[in-house]
Protein backbone atom coordinates (compact mmCIF):
# COMPACT_ATOMS: atom_id res chain seq x y z
CA UNK A 1 0.00 0.00 0.00
CA UNK A 2 2.88 2.52 0.97
CA UNK A 3 4.25 1.50 -2.51
CA UNK A 4 1.00 2.68 -4.26
CA UNK A 5 1.24 6.04 -2.43
CA UNK A 6 4.72 6.99 -3.01
CA UNK A 7 4.01 6.37 -6.49
CA UNK A 8 1.01 8.20 -6.81
CA UNK A 9 2.48 11.21 -4.69
CA UNK A 10 5.03 11.50 -7.39
CA UNK A 11 2.71 11.42 -10.40
CA UNK A 12 0.88 14.40 -8.64
CA UNK A 13 4.23 16.08 -7.95
CA UNK A 14 5.47 15.51 -11.72
CA UNK A 15 1.82 16.67 -12.98
CA UNK A 16 2.50 19.60 -10.89
CA UNK A 17 5.84 20.32 -12.46
CA UNK A 18 4.55 19.61 -15.52
CA UNK A 19 1.66 22.26 -15.15
CA UNK A 20 4.28 24.80 -13.68
CA UNK A 21 7.10 24.36 -16.83
CA UNK A 22 4.27 24.91 -19.36
CA UNK A 23 2.74 28.02 -17.74
CA UNK A 24 6.42 29.37 -17.00
CA UNK A 25 7.28 28.50 -21.03
CA UNK A 26 4.19 30.36 -21.91
CA UNK A 27 5.14 33.27 -20.33
CA UNK A 28 8.40 33.63 -21.50
CA UNK A 29 7.36 33.27 -24.88
CA UNK A 30 4.55 36.19 -24.17
CA UNK A 31 7.56 37.93 -23.18
CA UNK A 32 9.69 36.86 -26.42
CA UNK A 33 9.97 38.48 -29.64
CA UNK A 34 7.50 36.36 -30.99
CA UNK A 35 4.85 37.13 -28.19
CA UNK A 36 2.57 39.76 -27.88
CA UNK A 37 1.27 41.97 -25.05
CA UNK A 38 -1.77 44.20 -24.22
CA UNK A 39 -1.53 48.38 -24.89
CA UNK A 40 -4.04 50.21 -23.91
CA UNK A 41 -4.78 53.17 -26.51
CA UNK A 42 -6.41 56.84 -26.04
CA UNK A 43 -10.09 55.29 -25.99
CA UNK A 44 -9.28 52.95 -23.11
CA UNK A 45 -9.44 50.00 -26.12
CA UNK A 46 -7.42 46.84 -24.89
CA UNK A 47 -5.24 45.96 -27.94
CA UNK A 48 -3.14 42.95 -28.12
CA UNK A 49 0.12 43.81 -30.08
CA UNK A 50 3.17 41.76 -31.28
CA UNK A 51 6.26 42.41 -29.17
CA UNK A 52 8.24 42.43 -32.80
CA UNK A 53 7.11 45.27 -34.71
CA UNK A 54 8.55 45.91 -37.96
CA UNK A 55 5.83 47.82 -40.39
CA UNK A 56 4.00 50.71 -39.11
CA UNK A 57 0.98 52.63 -40.52
CA UNK A 58 -0.22 55.78 -39.51
CA UNK A 59 -3.87 57.03 -41.00
CA UNK A 60 -4.77 60.29 -39.90
CA UNK A 61 -3.05 61.33 -37.03
CA UNK A 62 -0.46 63.72 -39.43
CA UNK A 63 2.17 64.20 -36.98
CA UNK A 64 2.88 60.97 -35.44
CA UNK A 65 5.16 59.48 -38.36
CA UNK A 66 7.84 62.26 -37.06
CA UNK A 67 6.86 61.51 -33.66
CA UNK A 68 7.56 57.64 -34.19
CA UNK A 69 11.17 58.58 -36.42
CA UNK A 70 12.47 60.52 -33.54
CA UNK A 71 10.92 57.78 -31.48
CA UNK A 72 13.31 55.15 -33.43
CA UNK A 73 15.54 57.59 -34.61
CA UNK A 74 14.46 56.05 -37.70
CA UNK A 75 11.95 55.53 -40.40
CA UNK A 76 12.84 52.20 -41.78
CA UNK A 77 9.13 50.77 -39.73
CA UNK A 78 7.44 53.46 -41.45
CA UNK A 79 5.89 51.69 -44.80
CA UNK A 80 2.33 53.90 -44.97
CA UNK A 81 1.81 57.57 -44.04
CA UNK A 82 -1.23 60.06 -44.84
CA UNK A 83 -0.15 62.12 -48.07
CA UNK A 84 -0.27 65.42 -45.81
CA UNK A 85 2.25 63.80 -43.75
CA UNK A 86 4.38 63.21 -46.54
CA UNK A 87 4.07 66.78 -47.92
CA UNK A 88 5.60 68.03 -44.53
CA UNK A 89 8.66 65.33 -44.75
CA UNK A 90 9.34 66.58 -48.03
CA UNK A 91 9.37 70.09 -47.30
CA UNK A 92 10.84 70.03 -43.47
CA UNK A 93 13.78 68.21 -41.74
CA UNK A 94 12.34 64.82 -41.83
CA UNK A 95 12.89 64.23 -45.26
CA UNK A 96 16.34 66.11 -45.10
CA UNK A 97 17.54 63.83 -41.72
CA UNK A 98 15.96 60.55 -42.51
CA UNK A 99 15.16 59.83 -46.35
CA UNK A 100 13.73 56.53 -45.55
CA UNK A 101 10.42 58.13 -44.48
CA UNK A 102 10.14 59.05 -48.32
CA UNK A 103 9.37 55.79 -49.40
CA UNK A 104 6.11 55.11 -46.95
CA UNK A 105 3.38 54.60 -49.61
CA UNK A 106 0.66 56.94 -49.66
CA UNK A 107 -2.37 55.85 -51.95
CA UNK A 108 -3.90 53.77 -48.94
CA UNK A 109 -6.14 56.73 -48.21
CA UNK A 110 -7.87 59.10 -50.44
CA UNK A 111 -8.27 62.35 -47.73
CA UNK A 112 -9.57 60.89 -45.09
CA UNK A 113 -11.01 57.36 -46.45
CA UNK A 114 -8.93 54.32 -45.89
CA UNK A 115 -8.35 51.86 -48.94
CA UNK A 116 -8.56 48.36 -47.45
CA UNK A 117 -7.62 46.70 -50.11
CA UNK A 118 -4.45 48.86 -50.42
CA UNK A 119 -3.76 48.83 -46.46
CA UNK A 120 -3.47 45.18 -46.61
CA UNK A 121 -0.87 45.35 -49.06
CA UNK A 122 1.24 47.02 -46.85
CA UNK A 123 0.74 44.11 -44.52
CA UNK A 124 1.18 46.37 -41.30
CA UNK A 125 2.24 44.79 -37.99
CA UNK A 126 0.08 47.90 -36.49
CA UNK A 127 -2.12 50.53 -37.72
CA UNK A 128 -2.22 53.89 -35.82
CA UNK A 129 -5.47 56.28 -36.13
CA UNK A 130 -6.82 59.24 -34.77
CA UNK A 131 -8.83 58.47 -31.12
CA UNK A 132 -11.92 60.92 -32.24
CA UNK A 133 -12.07 58.56 -35.67
CA UNK A 134 -13.81 55.63 -33.79
CA UNK A 135 -15.40 54.44 -37.38
CA UNK A 136 -12.62 54.01 -38.74
CA UNK A 137 -11.36 52.28 -35.98
CA UNK A 138 -13.99 49.72 -35.76
CA UNK A 139 -13.42 49.23 -39.51
CA UNK A 140 -9.49 48.46 -38.61
CA UNK A 141 -10.51 45.84 -36.17
CA UNK A 142 -13.16 44.41 -38.16
CA UNK A 143 -10.87 43.81 -40.73
CA UNK A 144 -7.97 42.44 -38.62
CA UNK A 145 -5.34 45.32 -38.02
CA UNK A 146 -4.06 45.64 -34.91
CA UNK A 147 -5.60 49.24 -34.55
CA UNK A 148 -4.60 51.93 -31.93
CA UNK A 149 -6.14 54.79 -31.27
CA UNK A 150 -3.98 58.02 -30.62
CA UNK A 151 -5.77 61.46 -29.64
CA UNK A 152 -5.00 64.99 -30.20
CA UNK A 153 -7.81 66.61 -27.71
CA UNK A 154 -7.83 63.97 -24.68
CA UNK A 155 -5.33 67.00 -23.10
CA UNK A 156 -7.77 69.83 -23.99
CA UNK A 157 -5.12 70.84 -26.87
CA UNK A 158 -2.22 71.04 -24.31
CA UNK A 159 0.52 70.36 -27.01
CA UNK A 160 2.73 69.31 -24.52
CA UNK A 161 0.93 67.15 -22.25
CA UNK A 162 -0.20 65.72 -25.43
CA UNK A 163 3.07 64.78 -26.64
CA UNK A 164 4.15 63.71 -23.12
CA UNK A 165 1.15 60.93 -23.83
CA UNK A 166 1.68 59.79 -27.27
CA UNK A 167 5.41 58.91 -26.20
CA UNK A 168 4.04 57.37 -22.93
CA UNK A 169 1.99 55.78 -25.32
CA UNK A 170 4.48 54.58 -27.54
CA UNK A 171 6.54 52.76 -24.93
CA UNK A 172 3.89 50.88 -24.05
CA UNK A 173 3.69 49.22 -27.26
CA UNK A 174 7.76 48.93 -27.59
CA UNK A 175 9.10 48.96 -23.95
CA UNK A 176 12.44 48.27 -25.50
CA UNK A 177 12.94 52.07 -26.85
CA UNK A 178 11.17 53.95 -24.09
CA UNK A 179 11.97 57.80 -24.45
CA UNK A 180 8.89 58.95 -22.62
CA UNK A 181 9.87 59.83 -19.43
CA UNK A 182 13.43 61.95 -21.14
CA UNK A 183 10.82 63.38 -23.56
CA UNK A 184 8.36 64.54 -20.62
CA UNK A 185 11.40 66.03 -18.43
CA UNK A 186 12.82 68.04 -20.68
CA UNK A 187 9.75 69.39 -22.74
CA UNK A 188 7.99 69.97 -18.74
CA UNK A 189 11.50 71.82 -18.22
CA UNK A 190 10.79 74.44 -20.97
CA UNK A 191 7.16 74.91 -20.03
CA UNK A 192 8.35 75.99 -16.83
CA UNK A 193 11.11 78.08 -17.83
CA UNK A 194 8.73 80.18 -19.95
CA UNK A 195 6.23 80.38 -17.57
CA UNK A 196 8.67 81.95 -14.89
CA UNK A 197 9.13 84.96 -16.93
CA UNK A 198 5.71 85.48 -18.33
CA UNK A 199 3.78 84.58 -15.09
CA UNK A 200 4.22 87.71 -13.09
CA UNK A 201 3.11 90.19 -16.47
CA UNK A 202 -0.33 92.11 -15.97
CA UNK A 203 -3.42 91.84 -18.19
CA UNK A 204 -2.55 94.99 -19.93
CA UNK A 205 1.13 93.82 -20.73
CA UNK A 206 -0.01 90.69 -22.20
CA UNK A 207 0.73 90.95 -26.00
CA UNK A 208 -2.76 89.74 -27.46
CA UNK A 209 -2.31 87.17 -30.58
CA UNK A 210 -4.37 86.30 -33.17
CA UNK A 211 -3.41 82.66 -34.57
CA UNK A 212 -4.15 82.52 -39.11
CA UNK A 213 -4.90 78.60 -39.37
CA UNK A 214 -5.31 78.59 -42.96
CA UNK A 215 -6.08 81.23 -45.17
CA UNK A 216 -7.01 81.46 -49.18
CA UNK A 217 -8.96 83.81 -51.44
CA UNK A 218 -11.88 83.00 -49.67
CA UNK A 219 -11.53 81.60 -46.64
CA UNK A 220 -9.77 82.49 -43.28
CA UNK A 221 -9.75 80.74 -40.34
CA UNK A 222 -8.45 80.59 -36.90
CA UNK A 223 -8.52 78.89 -33.22
CA UNK A 224 -10.90 79.49 -30.91
CA UNK A 225 -11.09 78.54 -27.19
CA UNK A 226 -11.07 74.99 -28.11
CA UNK A 227 -7.76 74.56 -30.43
CA UNK A 228 -4.06 74.28 -30.07
CA UNK A 229 -4.02 77.99 -30.45
CA UNK A 230 -5.69 78.64 -26.93
CA UNK A 231 -2.69 76.65 -25.48
CA UNK A 232 -0.13 78.20 -27.25
CA UNK A 233 -1.17 81.69 -26.45
CA UNK A 234 -1.85 80.80 -22.71
CA UNK A 235 1.50 78.70 -22.76
CA UNK A 236 3.35 81.94 -23.73
CA UNK A 237 1.03 84.17 -20.99
CA UNK A 238 -0.45 85.88 -23.95
CA UNK A 239 -4.11 86.53 -25.26
CA UNK A 240 -5.95 84.44 -27.90
CA UNK A 241 -7.97 87.28 -29.72
CA UNK A 242 -10.28 84.53 -30.84
CA UNK A 243 -11.16 82.90 -27.31
CA UNK A 244 -14.71 83.80 -27.45
CA UNK A 245 -15.26 81.49 -29.92
CA UNK A 246 -16.59 78.12 -28.87
CA UNK A 247 -16.24 75.86 -32.09
CA UNK A 248 -14.55 72.79 -31.49
CA UNK A 249 -11.09 72.86 -33.99
CA UNK A 250 -10.65 75.59 -36.42
CA UNK A 251 -12.82 78.36 -37.24
CA UNK A 252 -14.48 80.76 -40.06
CA UNK A 253 -14.26 84.32 -39.36
CA UNK A 254 -13.70 87.37 -41.83
CA UNK A 255 -11.54 90.35 -42.36
CA UNK A 256 -14.00 92.27 -40.22
CA UNK A 257 -13.67 90.59 -37.16
CA UNK A 258 -9.99 90.23 -37.07
CA UNK A 259 -10.05 94.23 -37.43
CA UNK A 260 -12.38 94.27 -34.62
CA UNK A 261 -9.68 92.31 -32.73
CA UNK A 262 -6.80 94.50 -33.71
CA UNK A 263 -3.95 92.06 -32.77
CA UNK A 264 -0.78 92.93 -31.40
CA UNK A 265 0.70 90.02 -33.24
CA UNK A 266 0.00 87.00 -35.79
CA UNK A 267 1.35 83.82 -35.78
CA UNK A 268 0.75 81.69 -39.10
CA UNK A 269 0.67 78.32 -39.32
CA UNK A 270 2.45 76.23 -41.94
CA UNK A 271 -1.36 74.49 -42.87
CA UNK A 272 -1.41 77.56 -45.38
CA UNK A 273 1.10 79.20 -47.73
CA UNK A 274 1.26 82.36 -46.33
CA UNK A 275 4.13 83.94 -45.15
CA UNK A 276 4.40 87.45 -43.19
CA UNK A 277 5.38 89.56 -46.43
CA UNK A 278 2.25 88.19 -47.92
CA UNK A 279 -0.24 89.85 -45.12
CA UNK A 280 2.25 93.00 -45.30
CA UNK A 281 1.79 93.23 -49.12
CA UNK A 282 -2.11 92.08 -49.01
CA UNK A 283 -0.85 89.45 -51.79
CA UNK A 284 -3.91 86.95 -50.71
CA UNK A 285 -7.52 87.68 -51.85
CA UNK A 286 -9.03 91.00 -51.42
CA UNK A 287 -8.11 91.10 -47.70
CA UNK A 288 -6.90 94.59 -46.33
CA UNK A 289 -4.51 93.54 -43.12
CA UNK A 290 -2.90 97.49 -43.31
CA UNK A 291 -5.00 99.04 -41.04
CA UNK A 292 -4.20 95.52 -37.77
CA UNK A 293 -1.44 96.52 -35.50
CA UNK A 294 0.29 93.43 -35.64
CA UNK A 295 0.61 94.50 -39.58
CA UNK A 296 2.00 97.62 -39.12
CA UNK A 297 4.07 97.26 -36.84
CA UNK A 298 5.57 94.53 -38.86
CA UNK A 299 4.48 91.98 -36.00
CA UNK A 300 3.81 88.76 -37.85
CA UNK A 301 5.34 85.18 -37.66
CA UNK A 302 5.99 81.99 -39.46
CA UNK A 303 5.28 79.26 -37.24
CA UNK A 304 8.24 76.86 -36.99
CA UNK A 305 8.71 73.49 -39.44
CA UNK A 306 10.69 70.74 -38.01
CA UNK A 307 9.79 67.46 -37.99
CA UNK A 308 5.99 68.19 -38.61
CA UNK A 309 4.17 71.72 -38.83
CA UNK A 310 4.67 72.45 -35.04
CA UNK A 311 1.10 74.23 -34.56
CA UNK A 312 0.14 70.87 -33.99
CA UNK A 313 1.97 68.54 -31.15
CA UNK A 314 5.22 66.81 -31.91
CA UNK A 315 8.79 66.50 -31.65
CA UNK A 316 9.48 70.31 -32.09
CA UNK A 317 6.87 71.21 -29.38
CA UNK A 318 8.81 72.56 -26.81
CA UNK A 319 11.44 74.44 -29.14
CA UNK A 320 8.28 75.85 -30.80
CA UNK A 321 6.98 77.42 -27.45
CA UNK A 322 10.52 79.34 -26.80
CA UNK A 323 10.42 80.51 -30.39
CA UNK A 324 6.66 81.63 -29.83
CA UNK A 325 7.19 83.49 -26.06
CA UNK A 326 10.58 85.23 -28.07
CA UNK A 327 8.14 86.19 -30.54
CA UNK A 328 6.12 87.62 -28.03
CA UNK A 329 8.44 89.43 -25.71
CA UNK A 330 11.97 89.83 -26.72
CA UNK A 331 13.05 91.53 -23.66
CA UNK A 332 12.23 88.77 -21.74
CA UNK A 333 13.45 86.12 -23.66
CA UNK A 334 16.57 88.17 -25.08
CA UNK A 335 19.10 85.74 -23.85
CA UNK A 336 17.21 82.81 -25.64
CA UNK A 337 19.45 81.23 -28.94
CA UNK A 338 16.79 79.80 -30.48
CA UNK A 339 19.22 77.59 -32.42
CA UNK A 340 21.45 76.35 -30.15
CA UNK A 341 18.42 75.82 -27.90
CA UNK A 342 16.71 73.79 -31.14
CA UNK A 343 20.21 71.81 -30.91
CA UNK A 344 20.81 71.00 -27.73
CA UNK A 345 16.98 69.56 -27.61
CA UNK A 346 17.55 67.75 -30.28
CA UNK A 347 21.17 66.05 -29.34
CA UNK A 348 20.40 65.70 -25.85
CA UNK A 349 16.53 63.73 -26.18
CA UNK A 350 16.92 62.26 -29.70
CA UNK A 351 20.56 62.24 -30.60
CA UNK A 352 20.31 63.81 -33.42
CA UNK A 353 23.45 66.36 -34.15
CA UNK A 354 22.00 69.40 -36.65
CA UNK A 355 23.55 72.42 -38.07
CA UNK A 356 23.62 75.89 -37.61
CA UNK A 357 21.64 75.77 -40.71
CA UNK A 358 19.26 72.63 -40.12
CA UNK A 359 18.47 74.30 -36.95
CA UNK A 360 17.90 77.86 -38.29
CA UNK A 361 15.70 76.42 -41.34
CA UNK A 362 12.91 75.06 -38.72
CA UNK A 363 12.28 78.76 -38.12
CA UNK A 364 12.16 79.52 -41.65
CA UNK A 365 9.92 76.51 -43.78
CA UNK A 366 9.02 76.28 -46.99
CA UNK A 367 5.66 77.55 -48.00
CA UNK A 368 5.47 74.27 -50.27
CA UNK A 369 4.20 72.22 -46.77
CA UNK A 370 1.52 74.33 -46.13
CA UNK A 371 -0.25 73.45 -49.64
CA UNK A 372 -2.16 70.66 -48.46
CA UNK A 373 -5.33 71.58 -45.98
CA UNK A 374 -4.99 68.88 -43.01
Amino acid sequence: MKTKRYVSLLLALLLSFSVLLNTSCKKKDTNSASGTHIVTDHNGNQVEVKNKIDRIVVCDIFPLPSVLTVFFDSAEKIVGMNEASMIAAKNGLLGQLYPEILNAKTNFMDGSNVNIEELTKLEPDIVFYSATNKELGDLLTSRGFTAIGVSVNKWQYNAIETLNNWFSLLGQIFPENDKADKVATRSNEIYKKVQDRVSSLSQEEKRRVFFLFQISDTTITTSGKQFFGQWWAEAIGAVNVAEELSTDNSVAVNIEQVYSWNPDLVFITNFNQAYPQDLYENKIGNYDWSEIDAIKNKQAFKMPLGMYRSYTPGADTPITLLFLAKCAYPDLFSDIDITKETKDYYKDLFGISLTDEQAASIFNPDSASGNVYI
